[in-house]
């Protein structure tokens, strides 16, 4: 799953997978030719209700992203559980190569000591791997640039 879509239009539709993320941009509302006649009170009220759906888009973008991150993590914590269950194995096996091969000195531990090598190998392989994926968890960097963007289309708005 690549970018999560947020539906912008205020309707049902919250997020879907697949498409592409808004971009920052100021609430649909909001345009440069503002009506200079209309009142303290309209202005005011207007105010109120572009930063309210912004409010609104920066949480529904935070949701969306930090669902990805979770989804993200959790697939490298199946890895980093199943590199610990193939250790678990190898230990298991080990100990077992290890006292029966002491126990008939030789073919029947050497044959356990190889799986349990097998195991080891597996283990450290799934391991590594989980602690790369767990890695690549950073948090919502789309909605903090956002959140940016729109600190500074709130300083312009007012200049």
């Amino acid at each position: 799953m690549s970018d999560p879509t947020i539906d912008l239009s205020g309707g049902s539709g919250a997020a879907a997978a697949g498409g592409s993320v808004r971009t920052g941009a100021p609430p649909a509302r909001a345009s440069a030719d503002v009506d200079d006649d209309r009142s303290l009170g309209e202005l005011v009220s207007s105010l109120l209700d572009d930063t309210r759906t912004l409010v609104q888009q920066e949480i529904q973008l935070a949701k969306v992203e930090i669902k990805d991150e979770v989804r993200k993590a959790s697939k490298g914590g199946g890895l980093v559980g199943a590199g610990a269950f193939a250790g678990s194995m190898a230990i298991l096996l080990i100990s077992f190569a290890a006292a029966w091969g002491l126990a008939a000195v030789m073919p029947d531990g050497l044959a356990f000591l190889i799986v349990g090598l097998i195991w080891g190998i597996a283990a450290a392989v799934l391991a590594m791997q989980g602690k790369k994926k767990l890695q690549a968890v950073h948090g919502p960097e789309q909605t903090k640039a956002t959140l940016q963007e729109d600190v500074q289309w709130a300083k312009n708005q007012r200049s």
